[in-house]
């Protein structure tokens, strides 16, 4: 159940014409009373004598009692309390009960206080109602209204579990303002997918992931299609920004601007220039899959990786400051991979980063300069252009994504330890679009790899099946037995063939975290071994140069088995 406030108005008569009336698209259906300060309270909808006027004049008699001097400019108090679309429909008595309530707790009309303020309770549509009150009482006081939304909010949490009804999550004061009923309204008559509120929301997430700077930054937003109004000092300084959607205008046919502030309070230019960095950006040593000539994007994805799992870990090292500033760099780098993926993956993409962002905001001050490598991070994926959904592109981001929802999964539980109830459902509703993703995109990658793991000869198979026995006694039997043995296979002959020692390699793999949990450890185990074969060096000569007379594909060749298996290796 979700109690809202609105916006205060000086208008009592304009919103009983709105609830009362037939709504902007026809939706309201049979309104009427189903509570007020007096059951004898005139109800237009149901008793054809009684009028707007009349509701509007009991309802303002307080107000109007008072000198013009000491009447409120905005005496018009309105809530909607409205029901989950799972929740069962509930009865004119069950919605009255609801709305003493909800008065009660805000503050409006107190239990037992007969001089309270006048308030109306109506009922248009099955799953809501709205409450409608003049902030006056009968003896001429103000009302108590501090912490109006949070009392609000806490008095759901109890009505939902009195009557069984879907429980929400409690509130944090984190939560971007959502969009209005006008807001949403305009937008399906100008045809838009969303209020331009939150399409803006998402245009300047998008242009902060990865940007190196405020330059670059406004650069990126630009060129996300939408208009830009900076604010400047006398001294032209930028001191904040307005963004507004092509097309969006008011009355006087005006674009309709948004502060980054209002977006969202993490997206105001004086939060996102913390993001920013001073330090000069470190040279990459070059690795093993810089020197197989991968695609940008696949060098991008792989190197992205590390800061990802260092940041997992640090959710679970107990600094706050460094775990807030990670989740913020986690979340960039989402939708860094979102931009730049195509496909089913992109489309889960987006709404992961959509709900991710949720997940982000914090009231623990973030350690800025905890985020640089993960910053560093989205900017290479960014500018590494579009990534193909196969071959090395492919393989990369089953990669990062398998690393990303690990991430995210320990981002859920690292709020949920700290009762951060809407954020951890944030990421846990991340973490569901993230997995999709993985399968879509791992499935090829991975099909591929067992394919070429089931055409290796049985010596070699042999080979592997004692390196698995050797580094990790306590899997081993499970190893081997699931349908992701013949992947694990080929990716240890691959890590063998270029060099590596896989016995200590696969041991380093499975130490970095608990696998017990996993759905497929093989298949966690194929893209840590990919990662780790990526950056370590080589600790012998790679066999291509000894003995082999053809070689298999290294982790970072094309993610997609080699096809061209030699007779002697078959043997």
């Amino acid at each position: 159940m979700i109690p809202s406030i609105h916006k205060r108005g000086s208008k009592t008569v304009g919103l009983i014409r709105y609830l009362y009336g037939p709504g902007t698209h026809e939706e309201h259906i049979d309104p009427h009373l189903v509570a007020a300060f007096d059951p004898l309270t005139p109800d237009p909808g149901r008793d054809p004598s009684a009028t707007y006027r009349q509701l509007e004049r009991l309802l303002d008699q307080p107000v109007n009692a008072l000198p013009a001097s000491r009447r409120p400019k905005e005496h018009v108090w309105h809530m909607s309390v409205r029901a989950s679309p799972e929740d069962p429909v509930l009865t004119d008595e069950d919605w009255a009960a609801i709305a003493h309530r909800a008065v009660a707790a805000t503050g409006i009309a107190p239990d037992g206080d007969e001089r309270a303020c006048r308030w109306a309770a109506v009922r248009h549509a099955d799953d809501h109602i709205h409450i409608i009150a003049t902030l006056v009482r009968d003896d001429g006081r103000r009302p108590r209204l501090h912490n109006e939304a949070r009392r609000a909010q806490a008095e759901a949490r109890r009505i939902e579990a009195d009557y069984g009804l879907r429980r929400v999550a409690p509130g944090d004061g984190t939560a971007a303002k959502r969009p209005t009923s006008a807001e949403q309204h305009k937008a399906e008559r100008l045809g838009q997918e969303a209020a331009s509120k939150e399409l803006l929301r998402e245009h300047v997430r998008h242009a902060v992931a990865g940007a190196a700077d405020e330059a670059e930054f406004f650069d990126r937003l630009a060129a996300e299609g939408v208009r830009i109004r900076k604010r400047l000092a006398p001294s032209g300084d930028v001191l904040g920004y307005n963004v507004a959607i092509v097309g969006d205008r008011n009355k006087d046919h005006e674009p309709i601007w948004y502060a980054g502030s209002t977006l969202a309070p993490d997206l105001s230019l004086p939060r996102i220039r913390k993001r920013f960095t001073a330090h000069a950006e470190t040279e990459t040593q070059p690795t093993a899959l810089d020197r197989s000539g991968a695609s940008a994007p696949a060098r991008a994805r792989y190197a992205a990786a590390q800061p990802t799992d260092a940041a997992l870990t640090s959710l679970t090292a107990g600094d706050d400051g460094t775990a807030a500033a990670h989740l913020i760099g986690v979340g960039e780098v989402i939708d860094a991979v979102a931009q730049t993926s195509d496909g089913t993956a992109s489309a889960e993409l987006r709404e992961a980063a959509r709900h991710f962002e949720r997940a982000t905001r914090s009231h623990i001050c973030a350690k800025n300069e905890e985020i640089y490598a993960l910053r560093r991070a989205a900017h290479q994926i960014v500018h590494s252009g579009p990534a193909l959904g196969r071959g090395q592109d492919g393989t990369a981001t089953a990669l990062i994504l398998d690393v990303i929802v690990l991430a995210v999964i320990t981002a859920a539980r690292w709020h949920a330890a700290r009762g951060h109830a809407q954020r951890a459902e944030a990421a846990q509703l991340a973490a569901r679009h993230l997995r999709t993703s993985y399968q879509a995109t791992a499935a090829a990658p991975l099909t591929a790899l067992r394919s070429y793991g089931q055409r290796l000869s049985a010596p070699i198979r042999q080979r592997q099946a004692h390196t698995v026995r050797t580094a990790l006694p306590h899997l081993a039997d499970r190893l081997l037995d699931q349908p992701g043995w013949d992947a694990l296979t080929a990716v240890l002959d691959q890590a063998e063939h270029a060099g590596h020692d896989t016995a200590a390699l696969l041991t380093k793999a499975a130490a970095q975290r608990e696998l017990h949990s996993a759905d497929s450890i093989n298949d966690i185990l194929v893209w840590r071994l990919q990662h780790l074969s990526y950056i370590t060096r080589p600790a012998f000569t790679p066999r291509s140069h000894r003995s082999r007379a053809v070689s298999a594909p290294g982790p970072a060749a094309s993610g997609v088995a080699h096809q061209d298996v030699s007779r002697s290796r078959r043997r």
